[in-house]
């Protein structure tokens, strides 16, 4: 029985992916995940993942890998647990970067390499689509053609969308979307998985017993700030969803009160209708009460004289 690190982890992913021994696995994951499970990629060089700006000023830039493929594409890989803000943007900047860097003072801009930017993430950008792999690419918008020059490429892998069981997994890809997704879950290597020499590598990485006592210290400092900032997240949205809520209840009290007064005293200014928006909810309620023994605008205006609202 073994114990697998989570693959999703900063940490663990570039271990697997980024050593310099893992490069037989980044081409098998890399042929996998961006040309249909076919050996397209011959070989590869993995590279600092740290870009350094050329440009002085220009921003630091940090994807978890860099590669650079037989064909001189460039290759840039996130992977993101988190949604965090802005970050359709921050994929866009790394990957202009990588390709506007890549030239020297005075060289021509025909030696500029293709670059592709990979991110696979664990939760759900694209809620218009059920695909697992998206790509967008240049294209003219009215009659979609792509742009002349393909050398520009954003490629997504939603893990979540990703629904196949074990027993389910027909191609390279569709098994090392499972292990990205079910690693650690997972006592032992699935026989149809270890059939592929590159993902039998990826597990034995991955294996706990293989690691030192720093770098299980490492990952899991890694997994407890994952935890912590999902759980800051998800309280964040409860407390947003809590509010809209009592905002939506008051709302609807104070269309309905403003209504039964106009019935029972006549037309409600707007001024005293902002006065009426400052009341609580439950002085809301008191006022419904209270309503059914006005008898003109007067009586109103004095109940509201006697209540604690905000001052100005």
């Amino acid at each position: 029985m073994f114990t697998f690190i989570n693959p999703k982890t900063d940490f663990a992913f570039k271990k697997i992916f980024g050593s310099e021994n893992s490069k037989d696995i980044l081409k098998s994951f890399l042929n996998a995940l961006l040309y249909d499970s076919q050996p397209t990629i011959e070989s590869l060089q993995i590279l600092d993942p740290h870009s350094l700006p050329l440009i002085r000023g220009l921003k630091d830039t940090y994807v978890d890998i860099r590669a650079q493929l037989n064909d001189g594409t460039n290759v840039i890989i996130e992977m993101q647990v988190l949604n965090v803000e802005a970050f359709e943007k921050r994929i866009l900047y790394n990957a202009a970067k990588a390709y506007s860097t890549q030239l020297e003072t005075a060289e021509q801009y025909v030696m500029l390499n293709p670059v592709i930017a990979l991110t696979i993430t664990d939760f759900e950008m694209f809620e218009d689509f059920r695909k697992v792999i998206s790509r967008f690419v240049l294209k003219e918008r009215e009659f979609l053609s792509d742009y002349p020059i393909f050398d520009f490429e954003l490629v997504f892998v939603e893990l979540p969308k990703f629904q196949k069981s074990l027993n389910e997994l027909e191609t390279l890809t569709d098994k090392w979307i499972y292990f990205l997704k079910t690693a650690r879950d997972l006592n032992a290597v699935p026989a149809t998985m270890e059939e592929v020499p590159e993902i039998s590598q990826a597990f034995a990485i991955a294996t706990k017993a293989n690691l030192s006592y720093d770098e299980l210290s490492e990952l899991q400092k890694q997994e407890i700030y994952i935890q912590d900032r999902r759980g800051a997240i998800t309280k964040a949205v409860s407390l947003a969803t809590e509010k809209g809520r009592q905002e939506g209840i008051k709302e609807g009290q104070i269309a309905l009160i403003v209504r039964l007064l106009e019935r029972r005293v006549g037309a409600v200014t707007p001024e005293v209708q902002s006065l009426i928006g400052e009341l609580s909810i439950d002085q809301l309620e008191n006022l419904g009460e209270a309503l059914l023994n006005f008898n003109d605008i007067s009586d109103l205006t004095a109940w509201l004289q006697t209540q604690d609202l905000p001052a100005e």
